[in-house]
């Protein structure tokens, strides 16, 4: 993980605070902007410890994607299909690292006691405001659900919470049982 403020050259190109946190699986390094939480916290309203851990995780998520044969098979997938067709796939990874991310929650909590009364709310209220139809409505006034690549908030919200609720890592088939299904 390297964590950076401002902008980072990657092996997926360069990283800014436009992009926040992301997964690039040609150096298997999760970039966390510290920027992207200020900015969480002050557009969105979205903050505290857990939430922001809901966020690394959800980038971790994708690194477990990565060893799991998932994100390569997704890659190749959505490189054969139209870009509506392949962002239904991009949903579908991105619903599942926010599983993983709720999985990691369970795990951590019932090894560590780590989650603290508000701690969940504050990772429902942070999914409930990243998913596309809400960052498109208060954007551009509308939503449009052929481009969503990061999927519904009520969406990631379902997935976030089954994660914490089961901590079953082999819960979390989103190509099979989520929104497309």
């Amino acid at each position: 993980m390297v964590i950076y403020s401002g902008s980072i050259q990657t092996g997926c190109g360069q990283g800014t605070a436009q992009v926040g946190p992301f997964y690039c699986s040609a150096d298997q390094t999760v970039y966390i902007d510290l920027d992207f939480f200020k900015t969480m916290q002050r557009d969105i309203g979205a903050s505290g410890d857990f939430c922001y851990a809901y966020v690394i995780a959800h980038e971790v998520g994708h690194h477990v994607q990565y060893l799991l044969g998932t994100l390569d098979q997704a890659h190749n997938t959505m490189a054969r299909l139209p870009e509506a067709e392949a962002n239904k796939v991009s949903v579908c990874l991105e619903l599942q690292a926010d599983y993983y991310a709720g999985v990691w929650g369970h795990t951590d909590n019932e090894m560590f006691g780590s989650i603290e009364p508000g701690d969940v709310e504050n990772a429902i209220n942070a999914a409930s405001k990243i998913g596309d139809d809400y960052l498109q409505k208060k954007a551009y006034g509308r939503e449009m659900p052929e481009s969503f690549n990061h999927g519904r908030s009520a969406w990631r919200v379902e997935w976030l919470t089954k994660g914490l609720k089961t901590g079953n890592p082999e819960g979390g088939d989103t190509f099979t049982h989520g929104p497309y299904n």
